[in-house]
Formats: C-alpha cells, structure tokens, sequence
C-alpha cells in the first residue's frame, strides 16, 4: 500500500476509536456489553449491568440460555447471552450451579467445538464475576483452554480469537496478542466483529489493524 493512504487509513481508524472506550474497566467478559446486531439474546431492559432485568425469573435462566446457544447462535451473540447469564446466575449460587452444569455436560465428549466454547467461556465469565468469598462452581476450572481448543477444533474462528483476547487481556500478553492479530485479521469481512473490536480494545486494536494492513501491502 501506498505511504499516504496506510496513513489515511490509520487517521479513520483513530478517529473511528475516539468515540469508543481505548481499555475496558472492570472484568472484561461482563463490564461491556457487545454488539450482536437484531440476533436473539437473553432479556436487558436495566441499562445497570451489575443487574440486568429486575423482572426477569432465574427459574427461566438455563432455559433460555441453552435455547439460544442451540440455536447455532455466531460466537458474540454467545458471549453476549452468556455474559447476561452470569450477571443473572450470581444472584442464586443454584441457578449458578445448574447452569454451569448444564453447560459441562453438553461439552463433555468434547467433540462439538461451540458446546466447548460455551462451557469455556461460561466459566472464565464466572471467575471473572463472582467474588472470593462467593460459591463458585468454575473454581478450579481452565475456561481458557476449554476456548482455545474450540477454536482449533474449529480450524479458527475471528469471533472465538476475540473471546480469547479478551480473557487474556491480563496476560499472557503474547497469547493475548496473537489472539488479537488473528481475531483482527478476521475483522475485514465481519462488520460486528470489527465494530466489536474497536469498542473493547481500542488502540491495541488499531495498533493491530495496521501491523495487518501493512503486512497485506507487503504481499
């Protein structure tokens, strides 16, 4: 690519991250929620994320988790459904404990790549969320190499690296990276992808559009 336009490129990409957040504060699985477009998830009408829908019945809460992870649901409308389901499961250490459950034993032949996402990613939002002194049902529990394994048995997915990046945000940093790039990388032909990545890493994504950007000119 030509010098001036790398550089145009890089002038819309921090203008498009001035008007999202650069770091995520707060447990990155559950302070922010993700874009997912129209795609069905689980109800949010209390903008308040610590509590989601007041009205909501915790009996419903497995249920509807795993109806929308049946579905075939895309990786960040699962990583929205089950950030929502852990803000509402920390309210009942039972439902809590059923839902992870659930999840395990969907997981457990460990052939079915999104079934193993799920449990992962349940669990990394878990320990993430729920205090020391709290029951814990994914204490103990490796969410990211449940994750990682999902993306392999999958032959990759962008979706699945950005979950990864986001439960390496605290490190390892290399892993953390390499989770970045491939996700980023990804991004070009998914808009909610890109659209996500902006608002949750802000300039360390940037940083790696670029890197991409400039290694595709190279080719």
């Amino acid at each position: 690519m030509h010098p001036s336009r790398l550089a145009r490129f890089a002038f819309a990409i921090a203008a498009v991250f001035a008007f999202t957040t650069s770091a995520l504060a707060g447990p990155p699985l559950i302070c922010h929620a993700l874009e997912i477009g129209q795609a069905k998830t689980l109800p949010w009408i209390d903008f308040n994320y610590r509590n989601g829908n007041r009205g909501y019945d915790l009996k419903h809460l497995t249920t509807d988790t795993l109806g929308i992870l049946d579905s075939g649901a895309p990786a960040l409308v699962r990583m929205e459904t089950l950030r929502r389901a852990t803000i509402y499961a920390r309210q009942d250490p039972q439902v809590a404990k059923e839902l992870i459950t659930k999840l395990q034993a969907r997981a457990a032949d460990g052939n079915n790549a999104l079934a193993t996402f799920d449990f992962g990613y349940l669990v990394e939002a878990y320990k993430q969320w729920m205090g020391p002194n709290e029951p814990n049902p994914a204490r103990g529990l490796d969410g990211y190499a449940l994750v990682t394994k999902a993306v392999r048995t999958r032959g990759g997915d962008a979706e699945m690296e950005f979950a990864a990046a986001l439960i390496t945000l605290s490190g390892p940093e290399a892993a953390h990276r390499e989770h970045v790039q491939r996700a980023t990388a990804g991004a070009k032909g998914d808009a909610l992808l890109a659209q996500n990545l902006a608002a949750s890493l802000g300039n360390q994504t940037m940083s790696a559009l670029l890197a991409q950007r400039a290694k595709d000119a190279q080719k």
